[in-house]
């Protein structure tokens, strides 16, 4: 004589045994037995999740608006233009001018990084070609593309846009 209930026809060796549901309890076996989750007196709003400590949400990044007006168009164009009358003076004296506005400081610092660029490869370059005659053209080559590159980005800020010019050109000395 075996102890316990007596067995229940249920599923044969190659059949899957019933999945349990999460209300009901472990080892049951009649579905008369189910237990409902516990009830919570009335309705309640879902409250949202808590935030972790030590995490904090970031700030949304900052917006990069464009030009205000005219005015900020015609010295972010002097950065670049510029260099075509006086260098890399042109550009410093945009950098280092009142303007303020995050528009004409970025066109003035890569047009400032611009005109360093073309000063230091014109040095280097004619002190190397005191010892060798053909390295004359690096420099030659090198501002022949920097001022394609100056028409190519002052054509950008005269549309409010800016265009990152090739590090080669414009070495990024200043932000």
């Amino acid at each position: 004589m075996a102890y316990g209930p007596p067995p229940q026809p249920g599923p044969g060796p190659w059949q899957q045994p019933p999945q349990q549901q999460q209300w009901q309890q472990p080892h049951q076996q009649a579905p008369q037995q189910w237990q409902q989750p516990p009830q919570q007196q009335g309705w309640q709003q879902q409250q949202p999740p808590q935030q972790q400590p030590g995490w904090q949400p970031q700030p949304p990044p900052p917006v990069d608006q464009g030009p205000a007006d005219a005015h900020e168009l015609n010295w972010a164009l002097m950065a670049y233009i510029g260099q075509f009358v006086i260098g890399a003076l042109a550009p410093a004296i945009v950098y280092f001018g009142r303007i303020r506005s995050p528009f004409v400081r970025r066109h003035a610092a890569q047009g400032l990084n611009m005109g360093v660029a073309g000063a230091v490869v014109w040095i280097v370059g004619l002190l190397l070609s005191q010892f060798v005659g053909i390295l004359v053209w690096i420099p030659v080559v090198f501002t022949a593309a920097l001022f394609v590159f100056l028409v190519y980005a002052g054509r950008a800020a005269n549309k409010g846009e800016f265009r990152r010019v090739p590090a080669v050109l414009a070495w990024p000395l200043l932000k």
